[in-house]
This record gives C-alpha cells, structure tokens and sequence, in this order.
C-alpha cells in the first residue's frame, strides 16, 4: 500500500542558474586525527528560516539531541539550533505557519511527544509524526507477526522499562515502542520549504539531518527556487494529512512568470522532484541510457539495491567509467559496523567488472560519510541526483519515504563545475598536507563468501537496516 503523496515524479521543470545551489558538508581529519568540518547545509535551513514571512514546512527523518555526548568538541548542537530559528521566526512573525513531520522514532515509537518536538509543540509548531504502519512492510517475516499478534495489543506508550536503543543514558522506553522499531520502517524524508519572503518557493533538499549524533556526518544539499516545489510541498501535506493533521491551508504562492525568466538559460537548466519508487526509476532510466565515454560518479552512504548493480555493470561493460565513493560501513554512533552491505557489494562490482569498476572509501573516524549523490557526466551535459534516497531496496522500492531532487545543466556551467569538483576533491585526496579525505579500495576490501552472501539474505529478505 502507497500512502498519499507517495512515488512523486513532477517531470522537468525549467530554471536559471539563480534557481540552483549545490552545498557540500564534510569532515575530515588532520595527521592527529583530530576532525576537521566544513559545514554550510544548516546555515541555509536557517537562513530560509529567518527570511520566511508566511510559512515553513520540514519534514526530517531525525530531529533530536540523543546522544549528544558522543559529539566531537567542534560538532554543532543541529536540533538545538534548528528548534531555536524556528521559535525565534514563530515569535517574531506570529502569523507564520510552520509545520513540522517528522518519523516516530523522534518519539521512540511512542505517542508521547519528547524532547525538541515538546518544544516546538508548546511553541505553536504544527508537529505531524508520520504513521508508519501504512506503509508496505520491508521486513514481512517480522512485521506479519508484529501485525497479528501483537499490534493488536501493545501499548502505544513510549514510556516503560526497556533499555533505549538510540542512547544509553536516555529515557527507557516500552515494549511496544521496541515492537514497532524492528518493522524497520520511516520517513526518511530531509526536506525544508518554506517562501522567500518575496512570494517564491525555496527549498533545501539534501541527506542531511537535524540531529545532535549525526553532526558530524559529510552530507550535500541542493537549495532550490522553483515552482516544481509546490508539488513536493503538496506531497509533504499529503503525509502530514495522513498523520491527523488538519491544519488550515497553507497560502499558495503565484508561479513564477515565464516572461521574466532568461528563455535561454531556462533551455539548459532544468529540474525534476522525484520520490519513493519514482527515484529508482528514474535512476535506473538514466543509468541504461549512458553510454562508451560517459562517466558515472557515486557518492554513498548505502548501495545495495540489485536492480542498479546490475544496471552498473551493464554500463560498465559498455565502456562507461563508474566510480563509486562509499563510506566502509564501520561507524554508527560509537558503535563498530561489520561492513555489510558496501563492503561486500564494492567486492561484486570491482570482481565483476574485471577491475574497470573504480571504488574508493572514505575515511571515516567515528562519523559517517552521510552523503547520497549520483553524477552522470556525457561530455556535453551533467544529470545529478541527490536527497535523501540511500541505494537500496528500503530507500528505492517503495517502503521508506525518500525525497530527491534531479540537476540536469550544461556540463560547462558553474554548478556542474562545482558538482565535479567536489567529487575529484574527495576522489584524488586534493586537501591540505595531513588530510585524507579517502582511500583505495584495498583498505577495506571484504572477499569473506559469507558476509557476501549475508548481505544478500539481508537485503532479500529486509532484516536489516539498510
């Protein structure tokens, strides 16, 4: 079953370069293996925020503090700032509507609001926590028997006994609230939109989190100015409905006119607003359509889904250059990951592919390398992908909520020259003495038949988080 506002594709829409921004977050570290951030997403939701004059709408995966004592000392408090601009803009323009969706596990999967979100509440934020049972279950060994033998009958409390999952030294939580976490399924959504002040929409679409524990994660965003986003905003309040919220209606803007655009830029520019299912098939799309010279670059949290592997080594084999940049999977909020599932699919790609498909690992050191960004460079045009959509079967069939945004541009254009260059830096370590951003594929190659095929079962099956 699909939700409303569910596997959205709004087909291109035009734009100037005015329209479009690319912004990277990444972390580092020195030859003391002392981290080293650049960070600029949070800084444009908060400037969006502060120029707001009739209403903000957000919806992110995580929006809380837990955790925070795991923080690197440089890290940024992100809920707390976020929280912040969103009251102070709420009590300065009282009129402003802001709306807030949010996943359950904001809640730990409980109905009492908590933390940041009880804040926002008692502000006059509108919150909508995302009801997840809807949505197709990933993991049907255990949701089938979470649906007939237990739903039924667990309290929708989050407050109990139980140990919490999400930080040792937070809140215990209830049975129930642990019953509703291993269906292993979200809004994974990381989308802001709000007016500009002057009667237009603008956007900030990316992997990005407003979470204290994910602070120091690489991530990129694309901002975006666009009457396309007015179907993503119509999706958002689609789910939000879907939560019970029945706030009134959010004012619609005009659409931009034509008249006053650059036709000439606005002929190479263009934009699409992709979702759920609609980002693999447009991914997919793409990808059989590359052809000998053209160049695939990937920038990965997960990449997993079998679909796109196999859709990788077809262009592969057609003499395209694919390059996949991955975090190792080892790091996840000071616990030690075994590398399933980037390990073991790098291994079938490269082995595959006789070597001709290139991986390189980033160098993570207790963070994780957040990003998901797809590149497709075909010598006179530059398609990029990005939002918050892992390459996976969760993230890409249909079961969690995704958000992507799609960049078509000249390949000689400032913002595909930016795109590119963000990606060599990374690739070819091109960083101050002292740092390295990545490293070969050799470092954390895995060619164990076992974690192999322990992904595969994983990913069939949906007993996993990825």
């Amino acid at each position: 079953m699909l939700v409303p506002g569910m596997a959205l594709d709004t087909g291109w829409y035009r734009a100037v370069p005015g329209d479009v921004g690319f912004i990277a977050d990444i972390t580092a570290a020195d030859a003391f293996g002392r981290p080293i951030m650049s960070q600029a997403i949070f800084d444009e939701s908060l400037r969006i925020i502060r120029e707001a004059r009739r209403f903000v709408v957000l919806d992110y995966f995580l929006l809380n503090s837990a955790a925070a004592k795991r923080l690197p000392q440089q890290a940024r408090p992100l809920a707390e700032e976020l929280c912040a601009a969103l009251i102070a803009r709420k009590r300065e323009l009282p009129g402003l509507r802001v709306v807030l969706i949010t996943d359950p596990i904001n809640n730990n999967y409980g109905k009492e609001l908590s933390g940041e979100l009880a804040q926002l509440d008692a502000a006059g934020v509108e919150i909508a926590i995302t009801p997840l049972k809807p949505l197709r279950d990933s993991n049907p060994i255990y949701s089938a028997l979470w649906r007939l033998a237990i739903a039924w009958w667990a309290s929708d409390s989050n407050v109990g006994s139980l140990p919490n999952p999400f930080d040792d030294q937070g809140p215990s939580i209830s049975f129930g609230s642990w019953t509703r976490l291993l269906n292993f399924k979200a809004n994974h959504r990381k989308v802001l939109i709000a007016d500009d002040g002057r009667d237009r929409l603008t956007g900030l679409i990316g992997s990005a989190n407003p979470h204290d524990a994910s602070a120091a994660h690489s991530n990129v965003a694309f901002r975006i100015q666009s009457d396309g986003l007015q179907a993503l905003l119509d999706s958002e309040l689609s789910i939000a409905a879907a939560a019970g919220w029945h706030g009134a209606a959010l004012p619609r803007l005009q659409p931009f006119d034509p008249i006053a655009r650059d036709a000439a830029a606005a002929s190479l520019y263009r934009l699409r607003f992709v979702t759920e299912g609609a980002i693999r098939d447009a991914l997919l799309a793409r990808v059989s359509a590359t052809s000998a010279g053209d160049r695939i670059d990937i920038a990965m949290f997960y990449l997993a889904q079998r679909d796109l592997v196999d859709a990788l080594l077809a262009a592969s084999r057609r003499g395209v250059l694919v390059r996949l940049l991955l975090d190792p999977n080892k790091d996840a909020f000071g616990r030690e990951k075994n590398g399933i599932p980037n390990r073991p699919v790098a291994g079938e790609l490269v082995t595959s592919s006789g070597g001709d498909i290139r991986v390189r690992w980033y160098r993570t050191h207790g963070e994780q390398f957040h990003s998901k960004l797809v590149v497709i460079d075909s010598g006179n045009r530059l398609w990029a992908m990005a939002g918050s959509a892992n390459l996976t079967r969760r993230n890409l069939d249909n079961y969690n909520l995704e958000a992507d945004v799609i960049v078509e541009v000249p390949r000689n254009a400032p913002l595909a020259q930016q795109i590119t260059e963000y990606f060599q830096t990374l690739w070819s370590n091109r960083a101050p003495l002292g740092i390295e951003y990545t490293t070969d594929y050799g470092f954390y190659a895995d060619p164990a038949p076992s974690h192999y095929w322990l992904y595969r079962f994983m990913e069939s099956t949906g007993l996993s988080t990825f």
